[in-house]
């Protein structure tokens, strides 16, 4: 056999095992392609076609990170101001805490996100007791907010005409949490010159109802130290309602600011009580002069780092 009879043979055999394998990859795809095996949300499952007009990079092969944060000496800090804030998830700006779910990764609504990286042992949730981080939820505490509960209720009976006794199970409901109260803390970095902030903590409130239905008030979940949080907000998406090609990490979002909230307390001397959150800086004020009071707070601080350079 010539030389030439030989790479006329390869070449040949080199076009058919190509031509099989691109038509092997068009006739099946592997299940995992379209994101991984497991979801926040239980019935969500993988696609197993690439469902869409491109090709899309699973989020299982996608390495995000935080975004990194520069390094603030505490001998550089010129000014400080400690900050609580809350945001109400049913205003517009906020629809993305309320969206309910990525299908592609399986993620759910963010407070789903977040109770099943609690559940998993990612990460760690605290206590409502206060806002320091002093005392870890458990898993069994935090199952008695999320699992659901046994009820005991009358039903009337249409055979016998009396009223029984039926025991229900309420499930929890994500659409319950309406809030997220964040802490955070405003800096003034002589070395970067500007007014840095960095978030916390974070902690959803839930709305209570009571037997009857009626609206019995909001009550804090745990709280999350957000920098221990922010690897696991990075693999998770945003859905963005302008374009759907460009969805920001959660880690993004948080970053980017690109949520509404406004101001329901500040560091003072007057020590308000640990945990009483949002709803009245001083006594005496009613919800208008709060809201008031918030803006004031905001625009405190927002003049702040022009002040730093003209003084």
């Amino acid at each position: 056999m010539t030389i030439l009879h030989s790479f006329k043979l390869t070449l040949a055999l080199s076009l058919i095992m190509s031509g099989s394998a691109v038509f092997a990859q068009s006739g099946s795809v592997d299940p995992m392609v379209a994101g991984s095996s497991t979801g926040v949300q239980k019935n969500w499952l993988p696609s197993r076609t690439p469902d869409g007009a491109y090709d899309r990079i699973p989020m299982k092969d996608r390495v995000r990170q935080p975004i990194p944060w520069s390094y603030i000496r505490e001998s550089d800090i010129l000014w400080k101001k400690r900050v609580w804030r809350e945001i109400d998830t049913r205003q517009k700006q906020n629809v993305a805490f309320r969206y309910a779910g990525d299908e592609h990764t399986g993620g759910g609504m963010f407070i789903e996100i977040l109770i099943d990286a609690i559940k998993k042992g990612k990460i760690v949730a605290y206590s409502v007791f206060d806002d320091r981080f002093t005392t870890v939820l458990t898993k069994e505490q935090l199952m008695e907010q999320v699992a659901g509960k046994r009820d005991t209720v009358p039903v009337f009976d249409p055979i016998t005409g009396e009223d029984i006794m039926q025991i229900r199970i309420t499930d929890f409901r994500p659409e319950t949490i309406t809030k997220y109260r964040i802490k955070e803390d405003w800096i003034f970095d002589r070395n970067l010159g500007q007014m840095v902030v960095r978030i916390v903590g974070i902690a959803p409130v839930r709305d209570i109802y009571g037997d009857d239905g009626v609206y019995r008030g909001p009550q804090a979940m745990f709280w999350l130290y957000y920098p221990d949080i922010r690897g696991l907000l990075a693999n998770y998406e945003v859905y963005n309602p302008n374009n759907e090609m460009f969805r920001p990490t959660w880690d993004e979002f948080f970053e980017a600011r690109q949520f509404a909230s406004r101001i329901t307390k500040v560091s003072n001397p007057y020590g308000t009580t640990s945990g009483a959150y949002g709803e009245r800086f001083k006594e005496h004020l009613n919800k208008m002069e709060v809201l008031y009071e918030g803006q004031r707070a905001a625009e405190e601080i927002f003049n702040k780092e022009h002040d730093m350079w003209v003084y």
